[in-house]
């Protein structure tokens, strides 16, 4: 039989009732924009070139393209949802299965850093997968007991210069307009704002992103300065210990574990402070947004230090107030370029805990104390993206917040409604 789908929400049964101990004590799962994911990863086949092979031929795959980090949508009408290539559409640019993925040892034995140097990483989302059993679905990919429709992204980008073989920018470039104009389809801006895409397909762009930008970043080896090779579809990169192209000088990582090189990710805390008395939020604003424009505060965890003293940390340096009791609410996968929102609720101490200082970091412009009746108002009237106009049915002057798509408002609305005081299900 089949195996089953990853379930995003598994603590639910089909009737809506919970079933999960956990979810009876404390309440059901926020799953945040960029989380989600549709696929099963599969990650321990990334380093199984036959896997990959049959994968990315098979005619069911679909590829989520990436110009300049931008992801393809359908449409310019409609940018809720990914535009897909196909197997076909990207043999041109990218050649074939056998081309497209060896082996580690081929990879590496044979390393070119002249080739290297325009390298397309094609990166391996996972498969979707199909509950149905052997015959009940035509023509899907299979794979030993998994079957279902493998996701791939690759970065199409023209780029000045492109090594490797001849008409590679040429190719991306006719890839783009086939694209575009023969199948309709539109590529968005890389920034986060104003993206509308639907949950699924921006988990799935958020890893793809998260990927395509590491390798692009990752080039060199970070002991000995020299350029690395991309494995494991994208999830890995190695310090070769031969070049084709020219000697290759040593590297002390080389006969270790260190000469691997892993993606990172940025473990980054964000968090609503409410009040001793529980009546109010803490919200800060910098410099450079719209005014009336106020967010949850947040900061980078550092080492050795655990999340709940990030959260105090952060909080005191910012706003000068002291926070108690801090509670783990959800995370949200931000990937720009590669950070992890881990969503927090504290609560001030009383008397002097609560009271607001600037003069320890110069990051905000202002911290307030908001009311939560004017912060649930600003949640159904105030809310929208840096840089977007404000919603139907804003009064100018009041407090406007950061859009649905972002964990800070759901950290706000997990506040106003009470979700650190309610009794769980």
């Amino acid at each position: 039989m089949p195996s089953p789908a990853l379930p995003i929400l598994p603590y639910l049964s089909s009737s809506g009732g919970t079933t999960s101990a956990l979810a009876r004590k404390f309440g059901p799962e926020t799953a945040n924009y960029f989380s989600g994911s549709p696929l099963n990863r599969l990650s321990w086949l990334r380093s199984d070139h036959l896997f990959l092979r049959a994968a990315f031929s098979h005619h069911s795959a679909k590829f989520v393209l990436l110009n300049s980090l931008g992801p393809m949508v359908e449409s310019k009408e409609d940018g809720s949802r990914l535009g897909f290539a196909g197997p076909e559409d990207v043999r041109g640019l990218l050649g074939g299965a056998e081309e497209v993925f060896k082996s580690e040892e081929e990879v590496v034995g044979g390393f070119d850093s002249e080739r290297a140097a325009g390298e397309r990483v094609v990166v391996f989302l996972g498969v979707d997968l199909l509950d149905a059993a052997p015959g009940e679905e035509k023509d899907v990919f299979e794979w030993k007991q998994f079957r279902g429709q493998p996701y791939f992204a690759v970065d199409v980008t023209p780029r000045e210069g492109d090594a490797g073989p001849e008409g590679k920018k040429a190719k991306a470039e006719e890839l783009i307009r086939k694209m575009e104009e023969e199948k309709g389809h539109a590529f968005l801006s890389a920034s986060p704002r104003g993206m509308a895409l639907e949950a699924g397909h921006a988990a799935m762009y958020a890893q793809a992103r998260s990927l395509i930008d590491w390798n692009a970043r990752n080039p060199f080896c970070a002991q000995c300065g020299q350029r690395t090779v991309s494995v494991h579809s994208g999830t890995k990169r190695v310090c070769p210990p031969t070049d084709k192209s020219k000697d290759r000088a040593p590297c002390a990582t080389r006969g270790t574990l260190s000469n691997l090189s892993f993606p990172r990710t940025d473990p980054t805390v964000i968090m609503a402070i409410v009040s001793a008395d529980g009546t109010k939020v803490l919200l800060g604003r910098n410099r450079r947004w719209p005014q009336y424009w106020y967010s949850t505060l947040a900061g980078f965890q550092e080492q050795g230090e655990s999340i709940e003293e990030a959260v105090r940390r952060e909080v005191w340096e910012e706003s000068g107030v002291t926070v108690g009791r801090v509670v783990l609410h959800s995370s949200q996968p931000w990937p720009f370029p590669a950070s992890l929102m881990i969503g927090a609720i504290g609560q001030a101490l009383p008397g002097d805990g609560e009271k607001i200082f600037l003069g320890h970091d110069a990051e905000l412009e202002d911290a307030k104390w908001f009311p939560l009746e004017e912060a649930k108002e600003a949640l159904l009237t105030g809310a929208s993206a840096l840089g977007d106009p404000a919603p139907e049915g804003y009064v100018e002057g009041a407090l406007r917040l950061p859009p649905q798509t972002a964990i800070a408002n759901r950290l706000i609305n997990a506040v106003v409604e009470g979700w650190w005081t309610m009794p769980k299900i």
